[in-house]
């Protein structure tokens, strides 16, 4: 057999390793079976969280949007805004907000999920682990502390022993240890720690001793008290025990925290509040403005086709460029009333959005209640102290001064030395047994415990611990600072007041407007309205064209949307004063509260209650904190909108034609024509039931007037804090002039100005009753 040539096999590995090349080659294994289902061979990618949460009804089961081919609604709803408030704050779990606007779908919650307010809010911030009321009170909570060790030891050493000393220095030391630690430590409020510990500990070792083994106990308490720096109830319970420059967590900055939680809660509801006014008088203008389009729409068609019946004929009158006029007239009417209609479903979806409806749900929402005509006049000076004193955003801002005061007495503490008083007292006990009960021998030291229970071994230690940074760099920087960080939040409190003075004033300025433009506007419609009916009747005969016909109703159209547009404004400009000096929830008789506790909770804070009820009280003193708050803040007791008397009529009137001046210009009549007369309003009186408008928007309702008062609204009591009174004293001159009844304008009617001047204490006061809530219900609950 030939053997094969050593360089034809070394051409052969070459080969193949040139065939190969520098690639990397997978392993070989005997026993592959191929399956690679565990492989993934991607790093990152688009995955679907593994969660079984359930969706809302409404969310799931809404219908096929209500549009121009599907119009047809299976049941009209006639809401009160009453219910709506009602329905949104029970379906608000999380507060949706349209921004005040109502064009477009809703999308805040979707793209800031995080910014979105909920009722969970208040609650997150007082039960957070970190910096929440409970947790800063923790920190003065006792805390036990214990430890068992045990320790084999067996350690050569270089030790040279003499005849007879191998017992006392062994060249190998042989060592059994065992310890025991228990210590209860506490904070008290006055910056000090007091503990008391029990030690116990176990040592065995091959040494000349008494005893082979031996227990060593003691008992232990210690006491030490801050006397500069870190003392005193008010430094502890702003800073926290064991606080540092610049670091603030204790239990009076944690219930600021829930403070300013509840500030800001109380806003997230005021603006869905407000959001809810808004989409339901949209809609209600939505309808407004689709009976108007509709009208103008069957006026056009009525023409058209009577112009067409004469074109069919060829009759005068029914010229092919008339009947072509007509035709377009009435198509232009007919794509506003689609728009209109178009625009009605999107309003009315955008309230089922506030109210927390599906999207579509069969029905079709229509507000009940009917815009106020009466005029509303707010007394600039009230609202003004009113707004100061009850704007949430102030509030907030006002217990962010109050927090960066407390800091700053905290940094100031820093600035003293750090003396402490220090004091231990120690028992102390040692014997071969830890407690040998039957042990009779006399030794002192047979039982640990026995000799430690007999007080014969006792230590104290008491002295004072002096500890002082030399510069106080550190310190004063932190002082520094927080009265900068104070000074900030002053001038923001400072520029926060004149943006809501200027917010209210804006709020005045539109209220005002819009009810002088809903005058104007109304006697514009029956202006309109007349030379309709009278431009109709020269048409008859031939005395106009078609065009002033068809442009009369346009005008007579137009002139009707925007009188209910501005009468829709003219109540959404009430509902913003309210939402600007702090009363909207109070003007719909919204009224927040803590919701209910376990019944375990009010068991155990009543048996608290009677404890100290049986204990004596003691005046501490010294001990207690300064006040930061003035108590709880009154929700229902500001200053309601007066109107305007106008005698035994309310609301707009029509307005009589003045006299035409003489043809031929020659001279004027005897008499000046008459002024336009303005819309009258309703009376106002005082009433102890709270205030009300003249249209009754339903049961137990803010807004509501009673039977008897058709023509009457009714007043509240006034809200007058000491600023309100300030400012009166500013303009004191000018308001005794104006304050009075004084003259209006010719057409008869007067305007009065007086408010009850009751509740002028220091402190807030008592509300009225306003309470616009249905029987058992009490607004929103956390």
């Amino acid at each position: 057999m030939r053997r094969r040539s050593p360089l034809l096999s070394i051409l052969i590995v070459w080969a193949l390793i040139f065939q190969i090349g520098c690639q990397p080659q997978m392993p070989f294994y005997l026993h592959e079976d191929g399956d690679l289902s565990h492989y993934i061979d991607t790093a990152t990618e688009i995955d679907y969280p593994d969660l079984e949460e359930p969706s809302l009804a409404e969310a799931e089961e809404a219908l096929r949007p209500l549009s121009l081919q599907n119009s047809k609604p299976e049941e009209v709803w006639d809401l009160p805004l009453e219910e709506a408030v009602r329905i949104t704050l029970e379906n608000s779990k999380v507060m949706r907000s349209i921004g005040g606007q109502i064009q477009g779908p809703p999308d805040f919650i979707a793209q800031n999920p995080e910014l979105v307010p909920t009722i969970y809010d208040p609650a997150i911030v007082e039960s957070d682990p970190r910096y929440g009321t409970e947790a800063a009170l923790s920190a003065f909570d006792a805390q036990f502390s214990t430890s068992v060790f045990w320790t084999k030891g067996d350690t050569p050493r270089n030790t040279y022993s003499f005849s007879g000393s191998s017992a006392a220095f062994p060249s190998v030391l042989q060592q059994d240890t065992g310890s025991f630690q228990a210590t209860i430590t506490k904070y008290a409020a006055t910056g000090g720690q007091w503990s008391i510990g029990h030690n116990v500990a176990y040592d065995k070792q091959n040494t000349s001793r008494i005893f082979m083994s031996d227990w060593n106990v003691n008992l232990e308490a210690e006491m030490r008290q801050p006397l500069l720096q870190g003392a005193g109830v008010q430094f502890n319970r702003i800073a926290g025990p064991g606080a540092i420059p610049g670091y603030n967590n204790g239990v009076m900055i944690a219930r600021i925290n829930t403070d300013i939680a509840l500030a800001d809660f109380e806003s997230g509801v005021r603006d869905l509040v407000n959001d809810v006014e808004i989409a339901y008088w949209e809609l209600y203008f939505a309808y407004r403005n689709l009976d108007t389009v509709i009208a103008g729409r069957d006026s056009a068609l009525e023409t058209w086709r009577r112009i067409y019946a004469l074109y069919a004929v060829s009759a005068r009158g029914g010229e092919a460029e008339k009947e072509a006029q007509a035709r377009e007239q009435y198509f232009l009417f007919r794509s506003s009333v689609e728009q209109s209609l178009n625009a009605l479903y999107a309003a009315e979806s955008k309230l089922r959005y506030v109210l927390g409806l599906a999207s579509t749900d069969g029905r079709l929402i229509r507000p009940s209640d009917e815009p106020t005509t009466a005029e509303v006049a707010f007394d600039w000076y009230d609202s003004l102290a009113e707004a100061l004193c009850r704007s949430s955003e102030l509030r907030n801002e006002k217990w962010l001064v109050k927090r960066r005061e407390l800091e700053l007495i905290t940094a100031k503490n820093y600035l003293l030395p750090r003396l402490d008083a220090v004091a231990r007292y120690r028992w102390l006990g040692m014997g071969d047994d830890l407690a040998n009960l039957n042990n009779k021998t006399a030794s002192r030291f047979d039982n640990a415990y026995e000799c430690l229970t007999t007080g014969d071994f006792q230590e104290w230690e008491f002295g004072l611990e002096l500890s002082i940074p030399i510069g106080f760099r550190k310190e004063m920087a932190g002082v520094r600072n927080a009265q900068l960080s104070l000074a900030r939040e002053r001038a923001r409190l400072q520029e926060a007041e004149l943006e809501v003075s200027h917010q209210l004033a804006y709020s005045i300025r539109d209220l005002e407007a819009n009810y002088v433009l809903a005058q104007t506007n109304f006697n514009r419609r029956v202006a309109a309205q007349r030379q309709v009916e009278a431009v109709s009747a020269a048409y008859e005969t031939e005395t106009v064209t078609l065009d002033l016909l068809l442009d009369a109703q346009r005008r007579l159209a137009q002139a009707e949307s925007d009188f209910f547009r501005t009468v829709v404004d003219y109540n959404k400009s009430i509902a913003n004063v309210h939402y600007r000096k702090g009363s909207l929830l109070e003007y719909n008789g919204v009224h927040l509260q803590e919701g209910p506790w376990p019944a375990k909770a009010y068991f155990d804070a009543r048996r608290r209650a009677r404890a100290r009820d049986a204990s004596s009280f003691l005046d501490y003193g010294y001990t207690r904190p300064k006040v930061i708050s003035r108590g709880s803040y009154e929700q229902h007791g500001g200053v309601g909108p007066m109107m305007i008397e106008s005698g035994e009529q309310s609301g707009l009137e029509v307005v009589p034609a003045p006299e035409p001046m003489p043809a031929d210009g020659a001279g004027t009549l005897d008499e000046p024509a008459p002024p336009v007369p303005e819309p009258q309003a309703a009376v106002i009186r005082e009433s102890d039931a709270g205030w009300a408008q003249v249209e009754s928007t339903g049961s137990g309702s803010a807004r509501q007037a009673s039977a008897a008062d058709s023509a009457n609204a009714v007043v509240p009591v006034s809200y007058e804090q000491p600023l309100a009174r300030k400012i009166r004293e500013k303009v004191a001159a000018t308001t005794k002039a104006a304050g009075k009844t004084s003259s209006g304008s010719s057409s008869g009617w007067t305007r009065s100005s007086h408010t009850s001047n009751r509740h002028e204490s220091e402190s807030n006061p008592s509300a009225a009753a306003t309470d616009r809530s249905t029987p058992g219900w009490t607004g929103v609950q956390r």
